[in-house]
């Protein structure tokens, strides 16, 4: 965090500390360039033992990836206690991506509070890692009948590994190779993950981009920075 902090610094971005847990800061990132930019949201993190997320912004952010092509707002590392326990779950064994509908967590409550102060994106990206896929996948949830970035984005993946081709991905039946397409009302879900919150509460399209943990660690990082490149390119077509 120290070197996300410095880089992003550098690029520009000002630091937001919007909580913390157990002596762990909760930090933002937003970058607000001038002129009329379209507005991007990407967060990582959730799960403490899917590293290569935060890693791979940490990359993109020193290779200077958060230019001025957009208004930015970063979220590196959302369970912070999670990622040094090396968990899925927070401290206190709460799965925060499931929690976005009853607001029980603290780190989630901040997270909530501070997204309900910005303006709404244009687009969302939240990055994840899936232990049991065998290649990457995604997931779009699209309600405003936007250009999908899907095929850019698996075409991006599929330079750096596998993509899952299973019928049915993580339970739910995919609409193509690598693709998830999900349908469902978000009212008649006991459990909200954080894509679903933003989806319905600050941005229309919305993506979930999720490695195999099975590949080596460098892969995963740079299946990811790969695929966020291709997201922006094709989005800003």
């Amino acid at each position: 965090m120290r070197r996300f902090d410095d880089a992003a610094r550098r690029a520009g971005f000002k630091a937001q500390l919007y909580g913390g847990i157990n002596g762990h800061p909760l930090n933002a990132y937003t970058k607000r360039t001038p002129g009329i930019r379209p507005r991007v949201y990407v967060s990582a993190g959730m799960h403490g033992d899917e590293p290569a997320p935060p890693l791979a912004l940490l990359q993109l952010m020193e290779a200077g990836f958060f230019d001025d092509r957009c208004t930015w707002f970063v979220c590196p590392l959302l369970n912070p206690t999670g990622f040094l326990k090396s968990t899925r779950e927070n401290f206190a064994g709460t799965d925060l991506n499931r929690d976005y509908k009853s607001l029980h967590t603290a780190e989630v409550q901040a997270h909530v509070a501070w997204l309900r102060m910005q303006p709404r994106f244009d687009l969302v990206i939240c990055v994840h890692e899936d232990w049991e896929a065998r290649g990457f996948y995604l997931y779009e949830l699209n309600l405003g009948d936007n250009a999908s970035l899907a095929p850019a984005m698996l075409a991006a993946a599929r330079l750096h590994g596998p993509i899952e081709d299973a019928a049915v991905i993580d339970g739910r039946p995919s609409a193509a190779p690598g693709l998830i397409r999900p349908v469902s009302d978000p009212v008649l879900r006991d459990t909200w993950p954080e894509a679903l919150y933003l989806a319905y509460k600050h941005c229309g399209l919305n993506y979930t981009l999720e490695t195999s943990s099975g590949q080596p660690l460098e892969q995963r990082i740079t299946t990811q920075g790969a695929v966020l490149r291709a997201a922006l390119a094709a989005f800003l077509q």
